[in-house]
């Protein structure tokens, strides 16, 4: 049947009078099992206020579809808090929850025989795991942004998770009381939506917006607003037209999209846990992009976004300005776009911008002709101790190299306990191990030290490297996704205290000064940990998952 290509097997024909009684206790009547049935995917939860309000959106997401010709199913699928697991085991089961958001769309949708997906994601790896699993399906959908949060207030300046977190540090430094803690405790969080600056939530709902798979402006609203309630309905709407001009991600997401993912990724001063997740986006939709390409486009594309971790604004100021359509314009005009990409309005992305106009001004989002970074904050660092690469996030502010002496941890509890017994000095590189995708297991992110030591006020006196993660949020000299990881007997899994590293984001190095010699005879006293302790999703997580530097997917090869 015409625009039900997948759920006609579920709905068409006398042999499908069992299931259409199924779905008629679901609500269908006889005029649904004509139209186009659209999946749903809510990650609502009271997990976190990321995602807390989904539900609503997705209810307005399904009046979009129905009025509109199509039949919606709401369906949901898991989320976990990044904030609430950060600094604790369960932090290893953050990437995880990419894979399983994933695989339960993909299963969902395949077997109800979805025409369409919509899928609405607030906390970070509910965004990469639904373009995945859209991306694996290939059937026609669309992904809607949950929203950012309205910052807190404390002292009159606005706050985010990402204050409470170095309020951490700055209280074991004897710098705040436990009351001034306790303040900004309460404060910083005050109601629904993602992690208020350009950390990766926002980074990752800009890139797909950007990858052409959300409408225009989906990535920059606040989660309260009228203006996300509407973009759900116009999501809803939108779709039930992909269905019947039969337009698949795969037609959308192309090289080149994920070129002005990039662009958008750079430009916005985003996470490094972008490189990660269009990575993997990338290989779900069978596309070849590799670290190296985050190399050969960051030459050209600047960094103009003055938003926090690195800069000084919050997101509900980028959106008020007018958020990502009239930046995307400005790149447009610049070159750096390519306008020629089909997006899920059903228009190319020069269409969509035809009328938009740049009022942005050059305070928040600068001009090119006055950029805050000429080229990438986004390094990718290869040398003796990355030679499958690593990624640096280098705003600059910084300085473009660091060279210090090692001080070894083979856990981020143990790193994180020596930060607060200030045992981390001026010119030390701190160096978190076993934290890879397979070591972890899990890849956790290092918010929690990066931000105690930013709190300790020795942000730019000391540099991180890691085979785990960095938060969006975090800020400092830092490389991570250091691959090969410890775990696999990388040469991070040898470093000794005192050796002496040196990071070269000019060069693209990350290398240790330690000779043949000894990396031979530490190489035979070393010995693979264990695993035989794992279980269940994260035994299955870590027999399975790539290196960082593929994106640490689970459906692939290494």
């Amino acid at each position: 049947m015409k625009n039900k290509k997948f759920s006609s097997f579920v709905t068409s024909g006398p042999d499908k009078a069992p299931n259409r009684a199924m779905l008629r206790a679901v609500g269908f009547t006889n005029p649904d099992f004509n139209k186009p049935i659209i999946g749903i995917a809510s990650t609502w939860a009271m997990v976190t206020p990321c995602n807390m309000h989904i539900n609503l959106l997705a209810d307005h997401a399904a009046k979009g579809a129905n009025t509109n010709g199509g039949k919606s199913i709401i369906f949901n699928t898991i989320t976990v808090s990044d904030g609430i697991s950060m600094g604790t085991p369960g932090m290893k089961y953050s990437l995880i929850s990419r894979e399983v958001i994933a695989d339960s769309i993909e299963t969902v949708s395949a077997a109800e025989g979805f025409d369409g997906i919509l899928a609405i994601g607030g906390c970070d790896k509910n965004m990469p795991g639904c373009i995945m699993a859209m991306a694996r399906l290939n059937r026609p959908s669309i992904f809607v942004y949950g929203g950012s949060i309205m910052p807190g207030r404390h002292k009159n300046k606005p706050i985010d998770v990402v204050s409470v977190f170095e309020a951490v540090g700055s209280y074991s430094n004897n710098q705040i009381s436990k009351k001034e803690l306790e303040d900004i405790e309460k404060s910083a969080i005050p109601g629904p939506g993602s992690c208020g600056g350009m950390y990766t939530a926002n980074t990752m709902a800009s890139a797909i917006e950007a990858l052409g798979m959300s409408m225009p402006g989906s990535s920059t609203q606040i989660a309260i607003s009228p203006k996300k309630r509407q973009d759900c309905l116009d999501s809803g709407k939108a779709l039930v037209n992909l269905i019947k001009k039969n337009i698949t991600p795969h037609d959308i997401m192309t090289k080149k999209a994920f070129e002005n993912a990039i662009t958008i990724t750079i430009v916005l001063g985003g996470s490094t846990n972008a490189v990660l997740h269009l990575i993997a986006m990338a290989s779900a939709a069978r596309i070849s992009l590799t670290i190296d390409d985050f190399t050969r486009m960051g030459k050209k594309v600047p960094v103009l976004a003055d938003l926090k971790p690195s800069g000084q604004h919050m997101m509900a100021k980028f959106c008020q300005i007018g958020g990502l359509p009239p930046l995307l314009k400005r790149l447009l005009n610049n070159n750096l776009l390519h306008g020629d990409c089909l997006t899920v309005t059903g228009k190319t992305m020069g269409e969509n911008l035809k009328n938009v106009q740049d009022n942005l001004g050059n305070k928040i989002i600068r001009d090119l002709s006055n950029p805050i970074k000429k080229n990438s904050h986004l390094v990718i660092l290869r040398g003796n101790l990355s030679p499958e690469g690593s990624v640096a996030k280098i705003s600059g502010k910084e300085g473009l190299a660091f060279e210090g002496k090692a001080i070894v941890f083979n856990s981020e509890e143990e790193c994180m306990e020596a930060i607060l017994k200030k045992k981390i000095k001026k010119g030390h590189v701190i160096v978190i191990r076993y934290e890879g995708p397979k070591g972890g297991p899990g890849m956790r992110e290092m918010l929690a030290p990066t931000s105690a030591i930013m709190g300790q006020g020795l942000g730019s006196e000391v540099a991180f490297i890691t085979d785990g993660r960095f938060s969006g949020g975090t800020h400092g000299f830092v490389v991570g996704h250091v691959t090969p990881e410890a775990f696999d007997g990388g040469l991070i899994s040898l470093v000794k205290n005192n050796d002496i590293i040196t990071i070269d984001s000019s060069k693209r190095v990350l290398e240790v000064k330690i000779s043949k010699k000894d990396i031979s005879n530490r190489r035979k006293k070393w010995k693979k940990p264990s695993q035989q302790h794992l279980t269940g999703a994260i035994y299955k997580y870590s027999a399975l998952v790539s290196s960082a530097s593929k994106g640490a997917i689970t459906d692939g090869k290494d």
